[in-house]
């Protein structure tokens, strides 16, 4: 079965697993300690913390291993802010960034910080001249990841970092999809990554801070990871993590190159094959190996289903949120269609007959499912009845209420105006993003109730 899914884990990597059995045989014994054994696991521990720091591009010193990817970000943010308590309590985060960076934000906010969300474009990347004038005398930190986790755009951490640098501000960058493909350029201060993303095993994270950012570490004191990151480290995963991060990003120009190709036919066949669909994030500023749609007319997790019953593993674009009822807050930044949304992102080693055949499936699979919510090929031509329509979409989850304004669309004149009443959360990004797609005019949205009156105006 085809696996497509490496933005949430990729398969663990040839040279991880021989690693990690090497290292489960040699390196099991403290490395603290002083005997034959100690010594033997802290070479070990030292030589993965030397090919890690190359890899990030940073002084071996300056990085220390974490029990995984969020585990960094907390301890980061959270290290971060409290160096520099001083000079405020003023944190700054994109509206894009991974749940973890925004449950860090949360926390902030809860014991009294206070956080400024950086807007985003259509394609989910930030302008760095509104980012940096969202700092201010009392900025302590400033997050941006690296690449979007869901629609696959790179950021311009560069740039950012550069403007950071010149208010004085320490940025820290989440580099968790971007650090197998390369290093992080720019003088950023602190970074964080996570192994299970590039091929190593799940359950170690990364923790970069230069040197000269105030940062205290949060917690209790521990004489390990530079009190970092307390406890007994998992030596092997460490050691399988660093071995195949330098293995990946060996591979990373030619694989990238290879694989952009792939995505590229995707992204043009998709649009080709599909009927009403959206292609989302940056056409060419984007991580080689993700690209992200989403249908009109499609429940997103049914069709997850029917991939998956076919043979191929996809995920939601909305990686973090996929198990409620609430739009990707990524999606909702952007607003861009969130109904009926699907993340591809491809592993090391796919070939070009996984993707014709995944290109092959994809629209039978959509069809079905539309064909289920009983969504007509065609909506008719009728001629219009009234002037103004409302449509009752109370109880309707998506993309029920889309559908159900699709229908009505039809029964006024161009000029005229439909008004659906909707309590799906999800309505409030969609509607919008239907207008967008269809060049009908989005009049916003009034309270009605319990739930709300979206006016949208014929144009065409």
């Amino acid at each position: 079965m085809p696996y497509f899914d490496t933005a949430s884990a990729a398969p663990l990597h040839p040279v991880a697993r021989q690693a990690l059995q090497a290292a489960l045989d040699e390196g099991w014994a403290d490395p603290a300690r002083l005997y034959r054994e100690g010594r033997r696991a802290r070479l070990l521990l030292d030589a993965a913390r030397e090919a890690a720091a190359e890899a990030v591009g940073c002084r071996a010193d300056e990085l220390v291993f974490t029990p995984s990817g969020t585990h960094a970000v907390h301890a980061g943010v959270a290290g971060a802010l409290a160096g520099r308590r001083r000079v405020g309590g003023h944190l700054v985060v994109s509206a894009v960034e991974h749940s973890s960076v925004l449950h860090a934000a949360e926390a902030h906010a809860a014991a009294g910080g206070t956080v400024t969300e950086v807007p985003v474009d259509r394609f989910g990347a930030v302008s760095p001249v509104e980012y940096a004038s969202s700092l201010s005398s009392t900025t302590a930190l400033a997050c941006l990841q690296s690449a979007n986790h869901e629609v696959g755009t790179v950021q311009p951490v560069a740039e950012v970092a550069g403007l950071c640098a010149e208010a004085g501000v320490p940025l820290l960058v989440d580099a968790a999809q971007s650090l197998g493909w390369g290093p992080v350029e720019g003088p950023w201060s602190v970074l964080t990554a996570s192994a299970h993303k590039w091929g190593g095993p799940p359950g170690v994270g990364l923790l970069a801070v230069r040197k000269g950012v105030r940062f205290a570490p949060q917690g209790p004191a521990d004489e390990r990871e530079s009190g970092r990151s307390p406890g007994f480290g998992n030596l092997p995963a460490v050691v399988a993590a660093a071995a195949s991060l330098r293995a990946v990003r060996a591979e990373a120009d030619a694989e990238a190159a290879r694989l952009r190709v792939l995505v590229d036919r995707i992204r043009r066949r998709v649009a080709r094959l599909v009927p009403d669909v959206e292609v989302v994030g940056h056409a060419d500023r984007r991580l080689p190996h993700l690209v992200t749609f989403s249908c009109l007319y499609v429940d997103g997790e049914t069709l997850l289903h029917e991939l998956d019953r076919a043979g191929w593993s996809v995920s939601s674009g909305s990686s973090c949120t996929s198990s409620t009822l609430t739009p990707s807050h990524v999606l909702r930044a952007m607003g861009v269609l969130s109904e009926g949304n699907v993340r591809v992102s491809l592993p090391r080693g796919t070939t070009a007959e996984e993707v014709n055949g995944f290109l092959e499936v994809l629209p039978r699979a959509v069809a079905g499912v539309r064909a289920e919510l009983g969504v007509p090929d065609a909506v008719p031509s009728v001629p219009p009845v009234a002037e103004s329509m409302e449509v009752d979409a109370l109880g309707l989850r998506c993309p029920q209420p889309v559908i159900e304004l699709a229908r009505a669309i039809v029964s006024v004149p161009v000029g005229g105006t439909v008004t659906v009443l909707s309590d799906d959360e999800v309505a409030r990004l969609d509607i919008p993003a239907w207008c967008a797609m269809r060049g009908h005019t989005y009049l916003g949205e009034t309270p009605h109730g319990d739930a709300v009156a979206y006016r949208v105006r014929r144009a065409v």
